[in-house]
């Protein structure tokens, strides 16, 4: 069984123009999640999928720099992407994580992939972000089967589950067998992920404090116990959610 990570990543964003390749202490901000995902364990394989938009041209070019596989497909149809990409590595199992969580938990990774690569596991999706959601944003990580990848990608047809690549799974749990990861601390009020300026210097406070890339979620958690000023840098900013509830 081949278990890929794909990172889905794009050079065009609003909030924050290209995000992707922002400096964080000496790398780009895609370099530190490459870098992150490819601790995990479980996984056999590491690869981007970015769109065959123009603008995604640099992006496919700083791959191919750094060794990093890559696959290119639909700009505004990710789920189409994300599908095309786990048949084109060969994936039995995906592990999907987006390009803008430079705090990615490796060990968090292989805990939600875990239900699903098992032997005759019970689960075809495990996911960390499900509500009530109990990790910081930041550190999401969902894992399916590439048969229920191809089941979401010819049923969903609305333009949300569309872009967003999951909705359809955890909205109808009826149809899929889902297990929710969570843990037993509430940790949900971190927000990890990069959509803002603000956002990037926090992660940049990070990665200053720790000198290198091997710190974990509880690390960060510590750390920011110890400066709780940290939490102000971008207090304000309001995640933009897509519902995860199954409904």
């Amino acid at each position: 069984m081949k278990t890929v990570i794909i990172i889905q990543a794009r050079i065009q964003s609003t909030r924050l123009p290209r995000k992707v390749l922002q400096d964080i202490a000496g790398q780009s901000m895609l370099q530190r999640v490459v870098s992150r995902a490819r601790q995990a364990s479980i996984p056999d394989e590491v690869v981007i999928a970015t769109s065959t938009d123009a603008a995604d041209d640099e992006l496919a070019a700083l791959c191919r720099a750094s060794g990093w596989p890559c696959f290119r497909g639909s700009h505004l149809d990710v789920l189409d992407r994300f599908y095309h990409a786990a048949g084109h590595f060969g994936a039995d199992v995906v592990v999907r994580i987006s390009c803008d969580c430079p705090l990615i938990d490796p060990d968090i990774m292989d805990q939600v992939a875990a239900p699903v690569v098992q032997e005759q596991s019970p689960w075809n999706y495990a996911a960390n972000m499900l509500e009530p959601r109990t990790f910081p944003r930041g550190v999401d990580c969902e894992a399916f089967t590439f048969d229920v990848l191809e089941r979401t990608w010819r049923e969903a047809s609305d333009s949300v589950c569309r872009e967003h690549v999951t909705p359809w799974i955890y909205r109808n749990p009826d149809r899929f067998r889902i297990r929710s990861v969570s843990q037993s601390v509430d940790q949900s009020a971190y927000r990890w992920t990069v959509d803002t300026a603000e956002d990037l210097e926090l992660a940049r406070v990070v990665y200053s404090h720790f000198g290198h890339d091997r710190f974990r979620c509880a690390d960060v958690v510590r750390a920011f116990e110890q400066h709780p000023e940290w939490t102000q840098i971008n207090a304000h900013i309001r995640q933009n959610l897509v519902r995860q509830k199954a409904a």
